[in-house]
């Protein structure tokens, strides 16, 4: 017997089930390719053999091979893809903008507003139903983008390529680097924001940060671990643009944290950053920020920089998504105004 925690992580950026077992005092040596099987029933031998294979079975935090025998008091991590669907899934003709396609792996560029994953609300016209229709199968996801953020997404053609990059998603060595356009201006030129984030326990809908307790495990902490690195791109005043590196990928990740530090996105209506946070009482700039908030109607963050090694050939690929149309006419017209205010 074990002392077993199973829980699902399915946030907006990384996907994975997480299995965390700590081996009873009882437990006679024994595989932990077999342990594993007799653990997890709903786990298929193949898929443990992928996992072990890949690195996504820890024991003491070290990925081990499946001829590990298990031992009393060993902690036990493992990390697997999104699991199947429950509900059937319909293929759609969609344009897709496709960045990368081989065997292996795809890299779409997503347009905001369009939902990634059917789900209560959207059951169709999501990214997952158009793939279904171009690739003749259901792709394996690794991770998500918010509906009204645009930019790079990595997909999986098959489960043992997922397989190898939940894991790399899992120890942070994704390159994710984000564009945002935040309220306010930065005294310094970069910074790191730290925070566990967690569902608001006054709206589920939205996500926030709670303190880290020192002393408690992980799994016991309110919220997950969440770590963004920024810097300034290009000042305007009222507004900043910034880059955002994720360490984690945690949901609504670089909203929750930036409104944190008091510089919520741009339109973001779901932070607070809808309304006008920054500038002057006249009549004539509010005009000019409704304008931009009709050009750029959605959050201003974009998903810029995908990089990862390729889970066949080892190959570092890196792919960079263009501002697309809504954010670069914003950010002009952002720069117009800075122009003609200080001439």
């Amino acid at each position: 017997m074990a002392d077993i925690e199973s829980e699902i992580e399915q946030e907006q950026q990384e996907l994975f089930e997480h299995h965390r077992m700590t081996v009873d005092n009882g437990q006679v040596p024994m595989r932990i390719d077999r342990f594993l099987n007799m653990h997890l029933p709903n786990v298929s031998r193949n898929k443990i053999q992928a996992a072990t294979a890949a690195g996504c079975i820890l024991v003491n935090d070290q990925p081990v091979k499946q001829n590990y025998r298990v031992k009393p008091q060993d902690r036990i991590v493992v990390m697997l893809p999104e699991p199947p669907q429950e509900f059937e899934m319909t293929p759609e003709k969609m344009d897709l903008d496709i960045v990368y396609e081989d065997d292996d792996v795809i890299v779409v560029d997503k347009p905001a507003g369009l939902v990634v994953h059917p789900a209560i609300g959207n059951w169709t016209g999501t990214l997952v139903n158009g793939l279904m229709y171009y690739l003749g199968y259901a792709p394996y996801l690794v991770h998500r983008i918010d509906k009204d953020t645009s930019g790079l997404l990595l997909v999986a053609k098959n489960e043992e390529a997922q397989t190898v990059l939940a894991k790399q998603f899992f120890v942070h060595s994704i390159e994710r680097l984000y564009r945002a356009l935040v309220w306010g201006d930065f005294a310094e030129d970069s910074g790191t924001i730290e925070g566990n984030i967690g569902r608001s326990m006054q709206d589920r809908r939205v996500f926030c940060i709670y303190p880290h307790e020192d002393g408690v495990p992980e799994e016991e902490q309110k919220g997950k671990h969440a770590v963004t690195h920024w810097r300034v791109v290009e000042r305007f005043g009222y507004v900043t643009l910034v880059e955002c590196r994720l360490e984690t990928g945690r949901t609504h990740q670089i909203r929750v944290h930036m409104k944190h530090i008091g510089h919520p996105l741009f339109n973001d209506s779901m932070y607070g950053g809808n309304a006008i946070l920054k500038g002057t009482t006249f009549t004539h700039y509010k005009q000019f920020v409704e304008n931009c908030f009709h050009l750029l109607p959605r959050q201003a963050l974009h998903a810029w920089v995908l990089g990862f090694e390729h889970p066949r050939t080892g190959e570092h690929m890196h792919f960079e998504s263009p501002m697309p149309p809504d954010f670069a006419a914003c950010l002009d017209k952002w720069r117009n105004y800075v122009e003609t205010r200080n001439n």
